[in-house]
């Protein structure tokens, strides 16, 4: 079966997946939120919500018999997510589950004492979440998605793939700080590789069509999507307008790959679901998250979809496809 077969699979039932009971029954059922910046709906969430339920099997925790779950998905709503945020508060969960920025930050506003795992967020410190990576104090922790330092490795990537590329637009969230620092990252070097600059802000999907199909109007143009649960909602719009306009872009995440765009270089976003489940495992046994460090990337993916390089007449360098731990034909 393919990766992809399995996670439709996976993610279609992955929000009422019975669990096996193998612990010993807590004395009262246990509650976990878990917010989403995905539409209900889409594949990729529902996939890593599998992970997610997956690893709290192998801990014990059994859905309707020691642990209800509930759950709510923003679709990169801010209004729904503010909303949502405070839905779930009102639930009093044990522990929440929180994936990007867009959730954690309505949440991190709103308690200071409900025990958070936050999932893929890029610089936690420097966005305010956590005092450090080892000792995160107060009530959030998690796992992190990416150094800024990546927008590097967009450019060279860019460079080489499409080489007669000479002006690049940056896809941002302008709602989200981390979309400041990727861009800083992609402007600092840039010029070394003889690339102008434009930053596209944006904050909707419409904002995402107008500002590609502008930037589409002079040539030799390509995009780079920087991290933001906006550009993962309209992932389908987005790799749609680069094959439209025929630009060559780099996504920070395999699944836009998958989806038909170009390329992608980013960690592994399923994986750390299922490594979440032990940090609410201990949680839910009475450890703070102020205790427990905030997990960085363990393996960045490189994929390539050759299908997508033959609509732009793209020849890929075959030291490019040596590289590549994933080739999509």
């Amino acid at each position: 079966m393919k990766r992809r077969q399995f996670i439709t699979l996976l993610g279609g039932t992955a929000a009422t997946w019975p669990l096996a009971t193998r612990a010993q029954q807590p004395d009262r059922m246990r509650r976990i939120g878990v917010f989403m910046h995905f539409a209900s709906g889409d594949a990729e969430g529902q996939a890593r919500i599998g992970a997610f339920l997956q690893g709290l099997q192998e801990f014990g925790w059994a859905i309707g018999s020691n642990v209800q779950i509930d759950y709510r998905w923003s679709a990169g709503d801010p209004e729904r997510g503010r909303r949502h945020a405070a839905e779930l508060l009102a639930l009093a969960p044990d522990v929440i589950l929180a994936t990007g920025g867009a959730t954690l930050g309505p949440l991190h506003q709103a308690t200071r004492t409900v025990p958070i795992v936050f999932m893929l967020i890029p610089d936690p410190v420097g966005a305010g979440f956590v005092e450090n990576l080892a000792r995160p104090g107060g009530n959030l922790t998690g796992f992190a998605v990416f150094e800024y330092g990546f927008g590097t490795k967009y450019v060279e990537l860019l460079k080489e793939i499409a080489p007669r590329v000479t002006r690049v637009a940056v896809l941002r969230d302008s709602a989200t700080t981390s979309g400041t620092g990727q861009f800083a990252a992609i402007q600092a070097v840039a010029p070394s590789f003889g690339l102008e600059v434009i930053p596209l802000n944006v904050r909707d999907g419409g904002e995402i069509e107008r500002a590609v199909t502008s930037f589409a109007r002079s040539s030799n143009g390509g995009l780079i999507v920087t991290g933001s649960g906006l550009a993962a909602v309209n992932r389908e719009l987005i790799v749609a307008l680069a094959a439209r306009y025929k630009l060559p872009a780099v996504y920070y995440q395999r699944f836009f790959v998958t989806d038909g765009g170009l390329i992608s270089y980013g960690p592994n976003t399923i994986d750390p679901y299922r490594r979440a489940a032990s940090y609410v495992d201990r949680i839910l046994k009475g450890e703070k998250p102020a205790d427990l460090p905030v997990q960085e990337p363990t393996k960045v993916v490189l994929a390539i979809n050759l299908k997508t390089a033959k609509a732009l007449d793209l020849e890929i360098p075959p030291t490019l496809l040596a590289r590549a731990d994933e080739v999509i034909e």
